[in-house]
Parts: structure tokens; C-alpha cells; sequence
């Protein structure tokens, strides 16, 4: 991780987003108490266990002062590809549960899909596979919400940067 953030040469970034395993590892405090993080997302699935690590994360984000923007449920539902069935597999509403408990935002579902997967495995997220499917919508939404979370948020960190004097020569 410090690898990453410090020895890559990054273009001008909008956002980073660095996807950390649940839990409250080593990676997630490094991170925090390391570099400047405007905030974390929870992602959730519905099922108890799921929502036990993800509390664990909040209450973690929590002590070492990093806001939490929002919770995200993931594999909320299925839909048979065959008979459009809709089933909750993991349960139901155990992020929309857990945003609630914590007075945060709930910022949207994402199904269990298995054009996610496909996707995934040949390198094109489904936002651009399939740019105006049920699937990029979902992912588009949560974003834009997440990003409204962010500003509304306001966090400055220009005095964690170096200062820049540029001087005339005469």
C-alpha cells in the first residue's frame, strides 16, 4: 500500500478509491493514520456476519477521525438470468439496517450479477461494458451520491502539502 500510494506517479486524480478487504486490518489503519483520507464507504452484504465486520470498520473509521460517507449494500438481490425471478439470497436490508444504526446515509444496492463477474474477469468494469445497463446505473448512482457525501463533507488538506512560492526574476 505504501508502495502504491508513494512510488506511483499518479495523472490528476479526482477521487482514489482503494478497495480494503472487511475487517480492520493492518492495511485499513496504515491507511488511515498514514494518508489524508477524505472518507470511507462501508460495503455490506445483508447477512449478519457481513454486517458484524462491517460495524468492526465503522467503529475503527470512527477512532481514528475518518468520516464514513455512506453505506452500500452489495449482493442485495438475484435475478435469474433465465425467468427474471428476483430473490434476496443474503437476506434483506441489512445495509439500508446499518446506515440507520449509525445515522449515516445509505447510498444505494448492488445486485449479485453474474455480468459483473464477466465483466470483471475481462478487464472492463460494467460501467463501460454495458454503459446504460441496470448494472452502471446502480454503480453511477451510489458514486454520485457518495461524491455529494464527500463535498458536503468539506474537508480541507492544503496544510498537508508543501507550500509553493513562485518568484519573479528582475
Amino acid at each position: 500500500l505504501n508502495q502504491l500510494l508513494t512510488q506511483t506517479l499518479w495523472a490528476d486524480l479526482d477521487y482514489l478509491l482503494v478497495d480494503m478487504p472487511p475487517g480492520t486490518g493492518d492495511i485499513q489503519l496504515t491507511l488511515s493514520q498514514q494518508v489524508p483520507v477524505s472518507g470511507a464507504l462501508i460495503v455490506t452484504t445483508p447477512q449478519d456476519i457481513a454486517l458484524a465486520d462491517a460495524r468492526k470498520g465503522l467503529e475503527m473509521f470512527k477512532k481514528v477521525n475518518v468520516p464514513v460517507l455512506g453505506v452500500v449494500e452489495n449482493m442485495s438481490t438475484y435475478v435469474c438470468s433465465s425467468c427474471g425471478h428476483e430473490e434476496s439470497v443474503f437476506g434483506r436490508e441489512g445495509g439500508n439496517q446499518l446506515a440507520s444504526e449509525y445515522g449515516l446515509p445509505f447510498l444505494g444496492l448492488l445486485p449479485l450479477d453474474r455480468r459483473i463477474r464477466e465483466d470483471t474477469d475481462r478487464g472492463e468494469p460494467s460501467v463501460v461494458a454495458d454503459p446504460t445497463g441496470s448494472i452502471a446505473n446502480a454503480y453511477h448512482a451510489i458514486a454520485l451520491r457518495a461524491v455529494g457525501e464527500l463535498a458536503a463533507g468539506g474537508k480541507d488538506y492544503s496544510h498537508l502539502f508543501p507550500k509553493i512560492i513562485v518568484e519573479e526574476d528582475s
